[in-house]
């Protein structure tokens, strides 16, 4: 097969921030899209708007994500407005049909990762990019592999619609047990965070430190998606004894987003032996006495789903956080452990049939 570099195919623009001050909730600009943490399935979706934009992208562009994580891709529905966190692909109409360079980059993700650069975050660069390989193909035969994609992506998609209905009865469920968690409905005992849990952030990546000689994975924001973990291409870093013993993840230890999609977690349960986890997350140990995990992670899916978190993110922040401090001071409901148990159950049984779901969708992506 012959191939081409991405730059015969496509126009590459790489995104730059825009001053702070030009970001906004109502509308006033263009929308803005900073990163990954913009992305829908296929476009993105917007959170806030730039009044002077300094890179814009335009509709029918392919949204690349350069860095934290690097790969992931959507396609403009306008005209908009990218920060550093993401390129735009202009495709050159009489070579090649958008979606075929959706498919082809990505094939070459893993490529693409390997080949990142910087210390705290992995990043590609435009050099990088325009000089990626793409096949050789014609026009109608993009339009022909284009086809082959959509309808293998449209089973694709089945299987998590089918994973989506199984979370949703998760959550009705969850409703009907425990009423509204954020306005306590149901009159359980409220808890500090702090007084039913022990939590700390992770290990910051420090590249001058790093020897290789006590190398581990670790875990970043982007691994912890909700009630799952993306173990692929983990990355390493150095643990010397105190900081194993320090951070070193166990059976039912709950890994809590810091920022970006703050609150977003899932229960660890020994995926991958040693694993550690960095400063992006925290990892909260459950007195489970009083409650459990499994119980706290629909907890936090709530109050992100329903607005529990507003407060915390302030009006014009790209990212929110959730510093240590605000995590132990949040008020959590606590219902009677038995009751916990009964849900966790409910989730366990559920996560079975999911499985198998999975299962088959792995072996698709």
């Amino acid at each position: 097969m012959k191939f081409d570099i991405l730059s015969e195919y496509c126009f590459v623009n790489m995104g730059q921030s825009p001053a702070s001050e030009t970001y906004n909730n109502n509308a006033d600009g263009l929308p803005f899209y900073q990163g990954n943490a913009d992305f829908g399935e296929i476009h993105p979706q917007t959170r806030i708007w730039c009044s002077a934009p300094v890179k814009i992208a335009n509709k029918g562009d392919l949204l690349i994500s350069v860095r934290a994580p690097i790969g992931a891709l959507n396609i403009a529905t306008e005209q908009c407005c990218i920060g550093r966190g993401l390129a735009a692909l202009t495709p050159k109409l009489d070579k090649c049909r958008i979606k075929y360079i959706y498919f082809a980059i990505q094939s070459q993700i893993n490529f693409l990762i390997a080949n990142g650069t910087g210390s705290t975050f992995k990043a590609v660069n435009k050099n990088t990019l325009e000089n990626l390989l793409i096949p050789v193909s014609s026009l109608n035969k993009q339009d022909e592999i284009v086809n082959i994609f959509e309808k293998l992506n449209n089973i694709i998609n089945k299987r998590k619609e089918q994973l989506l209905l199984m979370d949703n009865a998760v959550k009705s469920r969850f409703i009907e047990m425990f009423g509204d968690v954020i306005h306590n409905s149901k009159k359980w005992q409220n808890c500090l965070f702090s007084e039913i849990t022990s939590s700390r952030l992770g290990k910051m990546l420090d590249a001058k430190q790093q020897t290789g000689r006590n190398s581990y994975p670790y875990l970043a924001n982007f691994n912890v998606q909700w009630f799952r973990f993306n173990l692929k291409n983990l990355n390493k870093m150095d643990f010397d004894e105190k900081d194993r013993s320090g951070f070193e993840l166990c059976e039912g230890d709950l890994l809590v987003c810091e920022g970006g999609e703050i609150g977003r977690c899932a229960v660890w349960h020994n995926e991958l032996q040693p694993c550690f986890f960095q400063k992006a997350l925290h990892r909260v140990r459950c007195n489970r006495q009083i409650i459990l995990p499994d119980y706290l992670s629909w907890w936090f899916r709530y109050n992100c789903d329903y607005g529990g978190f507003a407060a915390l993110a302030g009006s014009k922040a790209t990212i929110a956080h959730l510093p240590g401090t605000k995590l132990k001071q949040l008020q959590v409901v606590v219902p009677p452990v038995e009751l916990q148990e009964q849900f966790v159950a409910f989730v366990k049984k559920t996560d079975k049939s999911k499985f198998v779901i999975q299962k088959s969708l792995n072996y698709l992506l």
